[in-house]
């Protein structure tokens, strides 16, 4: 590829940062950083009404979060500042006077009373409302007071390229007088973003299929100012669990930095995104952010909408989770932990448990992990009953306790391993009739919960004399 790829992220900060517009970024990302590009972050602030305060910095921290660095941006800056809207009014002027210079556009003089009442007579007629049907012979002179209106000079067909979905069109029915800027002095999108492409040299643009409906208008302005509209790619929905509507609130979408309270890994997240839609072929599934950068291709993107699984989520971050360095994962274990379970021989038990870091604080909550600094606490008849096994008498559950408490006493506290502990209650448990009739008394006795690690990890983690304290409270 010749032409320096430019690809842009132009989000409306009107709320919290969902998963469809996150992966719009990293699909914008992936594609400028593997052509070695530019990625802009642009925010499209002209709706007003709509802007949610702290939104610019909520859309940066998710993004920053995610690892996906724009080159300029409102707070990098660049050769095209301001990277903000609302602060590029005279540039938007200044193109809305080229196309009134050149007949492209012309100042609307009605009220919004008299647009309506023109829609309501072509819902009588039963008929599309079109505005240039009602196009003004002789419209004042623009003065910003009232709307700036394009003016479609030919009815056609459009026909246009995208990479994703190849030859699309529309007839002429798509063409019509659109708001370029509203009496309030701010341009709409339609106008903005094109005029903004434009400005900033965008080669590429990623969005979602709700913007093909009004790509005929896009491209009418574009050749209204005489400049090259960018290649489109057109992504697919993400669909919700159910696989037959776009994901919603309802199905469970929210906000992207909620995953990272989750605990959820950004290269996870990545991870996952980048295959809601894209698929490089072949059967590998977990790739690093720099392989994913490798493989990526716009034109690999699909077509039919991507399912949202939290179960593949939760599978795909604890694949990540294990190509951590051991030491990060200690860390990020022991940091969610109280005080009294800060034992590093837990961490390889609750690594194994774990999905997420957030799914620690769940276990901390429910007091599954309470029994290894603090003694169970069980009655009697709860003790007789989970300790029989099948139909074994409560004798014979003692006599086998007794004879697991015989051979661990043998073990050397310094070789109190896992291992150990395994292969000498095993060997009882091999010469009983079921092995049950030791292994479920052991672990209930250690730790006093119908679920819970298998006994040797207790009692490696519990410690040679903790063990056989417990075992002896349970006879």
């Amino acid at each position: 590829m010749s032409e320096k790829v430019i690809t842009r992220f132009a989000p409306s900060p009107t709320g919290f940062m969902h998963v469809g517009g996150v992966r719009t970024a990293l699909y914008a990302w992936l594609w400028a950083r593997k052509n070695k590009g530019q990625f802009i972050l642009r925010i499209e602030d002209t709706d007003k009404e709509r802007e949610v305060e702290g939104s610019i910095q909520h859309i940066e921290d998710s993004l920053k979060w995610l690892g996906l660095d724009w080159d300029e941006g409102p707070d990098v800056g660049g050769p095209h500042a301001s990277y903000i809207q609302s602060e590029r009014l005279e540039i938007y002027k200044k193109y809305a006077n080229i196309l009134i210079e050149k007949g492209f556009a012309y100042a609307d003089p009605y009220s919004p009373e008299e647009i309506e009442n023109f829609r309501k007579k072509s819902e009588a007629e039963k008929k599309p409302f079109l505005f240039r049907e009602h196009r003004p012979t002789n419209p004042p002179e623009w003065n910003g007071s009232m709307p700036l209106r394009f003016k479609v000079s030919e009815l056609k067909r459009t026909v246009w390229d995208d990479i994703v979905w190849g030859e699309l069109s529309a007839g002429p029915e798509a063409l019509d007088d659109f708001i370029l800027i509203k009496s309030d002095g701010y341009p709409t999108y339609n106008f903005a973003h094109v005029v903004d492409d434009i400005e900033m040299g965008v080669t590429h643009v990623v969005r979602g299929q709700e913007f093909i409906a009004s790509t005929p208008k896009f491209l009418s302005l574009y050749e209204a100012l005489g400049a090259t509209p960018p290649l489109f790619a057109t992504t697919p929905p993400i669909l919700g669990p159910d696989g037959k509507k776009k994901l919603s609130k309802r199905d469970g979408a929210k906000d992207i930095l909620d995953y990272k309270k989750e605990g959820y890994l950004s290269d996870a997240m990545i991870n996952y995104l980048a295959f809601l839609g894209f698929n490089p072929g072949g059967e590998k599934e977990i790739y690093t952010r720099k392989e994913l950068i490798e493989i990526f291709d716009l034109s690999k993107i699909q077509r039919s909408g991507a399912k949202w699984s939290d179960d593949k989520l939760n599978w795909m971050n604890k694949e990540h989770m294990k190509l951590l360095p051991e030491s990060e994962i200690e860390k990020n274990i022991l940091e969610r932990l109280p005080e009294e379970l800060q034992n590093p021989k837990l961490v390889p038990l609750i690594l194994e448990r774990i999905s997420k870091w957030g799914d620690i604080d769940e276990m901390v909550q429910r007091g599954e992990l309470d029994f290894f600094y603090k003694e169970p606490e069980y009655s009697k008849e709860k003790l007789q009953e989970k300790l029989r096994y099948k139909n074994t008498l409560s004798e014979k559950i003692s006599e086998n306790l007794n004879l697991a408490i015989g051979a661990l006493m043998e073990i050397d506290e310094n070789n109190f391993t896992q291992e150990n502990i395994k292969n000498t209650l095993m060997s009882i448990a091999d010469s009983l009739e079921t092995r049950g009739e030791l292994l479920h008394p052991v672990r209930f006795a250690l730790s006093g919960l119908d679920k819970s690690p298998d006994p040797f990890t207790i009692a490696s983690i519990l410690g040679k004399n903790e063990t056989i304290s417990r075992l002896q409270k349970a006879i």
